[in-house]
């Protein structure tokens, strides 16, 4: 027994040194909407419904594309400066731009960027309700932990007062006032004492380790709760409340419920931006070009050349006399590659009408999709309200339930301690066996972990309710 006790004392020494640094609850919530996993997926969910709405807004400015190429001929080809058919090889190079302009999409665009900034808004609401989710997970992991520990304060007790009771019993048994039973029956109610409380411990740094994952704190860091004065007379204020009034409180602020209002009217944005495009579009087109090949060139001079050539006769009735062309001899370069740009320079404007009229049914798909997503919108929104009104009637009951749970265990604990305190000085007479006694420091044992067990469970459920109202979750 010794040896166990020494193991225990060991035990519970090694976890105080390992949990030196104190969390409160409110800094635990901090550090999980700073570092939970699942809340820095959301920002990234919303920094690209931020993008995609720039995006968007960036859409309306004009689509400008330039071009350029260069490449060698071979073979006979139209010279792209001249449109000639040439034959062997040359260089060329082209370069080009476009610019659209949409003039009228019956607006299209403009109803796209208001679905984004709808979609936007939706956004920023399903992360605002998964950081108050995640606060709550942080408060009934922390009060979880906090019953735990109590219940090692409790069970600790309880050692401690067995052990005394074992060692008046083996008093008595040496100075022949009790059998030698009595003493092996209080060894026996140490020994489940202890494993109560090694049970208790283990509960204890369980849930230390939940928390830490809820944080996602590593699981070396040392980290001990703070057991706060929770006055529950403060707190129980549901007599001035009715869950209805608690639901519109909730339907005001609840993230889930803004993000489904947005989505409808992101989702009626984009069936106005989806029915733009069964309608013709005005817009306009404009273009400009220019070429350089090496074939393109000019004459620089020319000179009489020495020798004419006959190109025919002319007969005067009895002689021919025949007819001589002159002969020249030119000079040519390559016409500069600045020059040719300057001289081949194009450009067109056009204004252009895009009528649909058969594309596959695709846009009267589309309009029809988008209708389709409207109304799965509003069902979203209907049910996000039913289940939100759902929830708040059934923490309004347990609240309720929670509330007469602890009085009654509060009632309970009272008795059995009179019972308990009676049992004792009887026992110390030897007015009564051991066997009803140890009876009566269990049933004593168990009221006090029954009313730890309604405290927290209490505490917890007026955190629920203070959830639903939107109000910071602290002790």
């Amino acid at each position: 027994m010794r040896r166990w006790l020494s193991f225990l004392l060991l035990l519970l020494g090694f976890t105080s040194m390992a949990q030196t640094e104190v969390w409160t609850l409110q800094r635990s919530v901090q550090y999980a909407l700073d570092h939970n996993i699942s809340i820095r997926q959301n920002e990234l969910n919303e920094r690209l419904a931020k993008l995609q709405l720039k995006q968007s807004k960036l859409s309306q400015l004009p689509a400008l594309n330039s071009n350029a190429a260069y490449g060698r001929s071979y073979g006979r080809s139209v010279d792209p400066t001249t449109n000639q058919f040439v034959k062997g090889s040359y260089d060329f190079i082209s370069i080009g731009g476009t610019a659209d302009i949409l003039l009228f999409g019956w607006f299209q665009r403009r109803n796209t960027i208001s679905a984004n900034k709808y979609a936007l808004e939706a956004a920023k609401a399903d992360l605002d309700q998964l950081k108050n989710d995640v606060s709550l997970n942080v408060a009934t992991g922390y009060l979880r932990a906090l019953l735990a520990k109590e219940q090692i304060n409790v069970s600790e007790k309880q050692v401690e007062l067995s052990k005394a009771q074992l060692e008046q019993t083996r008093k008595f048994v040496a100075a022949g006032r009790l059998p030698e039973l009595n003493a092996a029956q209080l060894e026996s109610q140490l020994a489940n004492d202890s494993a109560t409380l090694i049970t208790a411990i283990s509960n204890y740094n369980s849930a230390i380790l939940d928390i830490k994952a809820l944080l996602n704190l590593d699981f070396e860091t040392p980290f001990e709760i703070q057991a706060p004065e929770v006055s529950l007379a403060d707190q129980l204020s549901l007599s001035s409340m009715t869950p209805e009034m608690i639901f519109v409180s909730a339907s005001k602020h609840f993230g889930v419920i803004k993000s489904s209002e947005m989505n409808i009217l992101s989702a009626q944005k984009r069936l106005a931006a989806t029915r733009g495009l069964l309608y013709p579009q005005l817009g306009i087109n404009a273009q400009f070009g220019t070429n350089y090949a090496t074939t393109f060139t000019e004459v620089t001079g020319y000179s009489r050349g020495t020798s004419d050539q006959a190109i025919g006769y002319v007969t005067n009735g009895l002689d021919s006399l025949p007819v001589y062309s002159p002969s020249f001899n030119y000079t040519t370069r390559r016409i500069p590659f600045g020059t040719q740009l300057d001289n081949n320079f194009r450009q067109t404007i056009s204004v252009g009408l895009n009528i649909p009229i058969l594309n596959g049914w695709q846009s009267q798909y589309n309009v029809r999709q988008a209708k389709i997503n409207v109304l799965s919108s509003e069902l979203n929104k209907y049910q996000a309200e039913l289940k939100l009104k759902q929830d708040v009637y059934k923490a309004y009951n347990e609240a309720l339930n929670a509330v007469q749970k602890y009085h009654a265990a509060e009632r309970a604990q009272i008795a059995a301690q009179r019972a308990y305190d009676f049992a004792e000085k009887r026992y110390g007479l030897g007015l009564t066996n051991t066997v009803e006694y140890l009876t009566t420091q269990n049933n004593q044992f168990v009221s006090e972990a029954n009313l730890l067990s309604a405290k927290y469970d209490l505490i917890f459920k007026l955190k629920v309710i203070d959830y639903y109202l939107g109000k910071e979750l602290k002790l």
